[in-house]
């Protein structure tokens, strides 16, 4: 009862900063900055655990920062490319220094270096796509696109969890989370097209829709969203079994860590830049 109660709360004050967030574009940068640092700290705590790796944590996630704050100034018009210059040299030197450090497994110090970047990092820096734009009036902040993901996600799992409590009898990856449920998964796409029906009619009603998405490219939009979200829960799992933990951390009170939090959002947020930019393509 006590964990349920912790994990109420959480979740409602993980919600409530998130959805404010996205009213103000300073606010969006700094939480998601913030997040994305202590998800890096997190995931470079968790491989640093194994044997023969030695991540550099604090430089890692300095430099995680440092992208997502220079993605933000790049994609509101207001840094031009060279703001990227410091990253890409930060990268190099965690590469260079390896050839001093005399670590007994370089590749390994290699790899989860630039997997904090990859996994973590980048779909971050990533919601700055979706949340600005730029054109010859100037910059304008959107907060539909992003929060929509969010949202899209949130239906997901809440719709999973209950299709699957009532009806789930198939696994759907029974190797790597035994608790997820075939039934629970189209459950939870069922839940968010509707969602996406809403957030289409809602729009266009208020006149927010600034991409002009149809109903069906928002339904396309969402099931982007769940597939991605479904396989970004599966991968984090999978890291998980493979260090043998349950958690990923303890700084949600009932939630467990950072990753444990955004797993979801990690494939889901690149997924729905790519589908976006695929539909001005045709």
């Amino acid at each position: 009862m006590k964990n349920f109660i912790a994990r109420t709360i959480t979740g409602i004050l993980f919600v409530a900063a998130v959805v404010v967030s996205f009213l103000d574009p300073v606010a969006m940068i700094a939480l998601f900055c913030l997040v994305t640092g202590l998800t890096v700290w997190e995931f470079t705590g968790l491989v640093n655990r194994r044997d023969d790796v030695s991540v550099n944590r604090f430089i890692s996630t300095v430099a995680g920062c440092y992208f997502f704050l220079a993605m933000a100034g790049y994609a509101c018009g207001m840094t031009p490319p060279t703001v990227f210059v410091p990253y890409l040299v930060t990268i190099l030197y965690l590469l260079v220094s390896e050839l001093y450090a005399k670590q007994p497994d370089p590749i390994h110090d290699w790899a989860y270096t630039m997997m904090s970047q990859l996994y973590v990092v980048l779909p971050f820096s990533l919601l700055n796509i979706l949340a600005f734009r730029v054109s010859a009036e100037g910059m304008t902040f959107t907060s539909v696109l992003p929060l929509s993901v969010f949202v899209f996600l949130w239906i997901n799992d809440t719709g999973a969890y209950c299709c699957g409590s009532l009806l789930g009898r198939h696994k759907l990856f029974p190797r790597i989370s035994p608790g997820k449920s075939w039934e629970g998964s189209v459950g939870g796409g069922v839940f968010v097209v509707a969602a996406a029906i809403g957030v289409w009619y809602l729009t266009e009603q208020y006149g927010i829709n600034d991409l002009q998405l149809t109903m069906y490219e928002w339904i396309g939009l969402g099931l982007t969203v769940v597939v991605f979200g479904t396989w970004g829960d599966l991968v984090e799992s999978l890291f998980k079994r493979t260090l043998g933990i349950k958690d990923s951390g303890s700084i949600l009170p009932g939630h467990g860590g950072m990753l444990d939090r955004f797993d979801s959002s990690l494939l889901a947020i690149p997924a729905a830049v790519v589908y976006l930019f695929t539909l001005t393509l045709f």
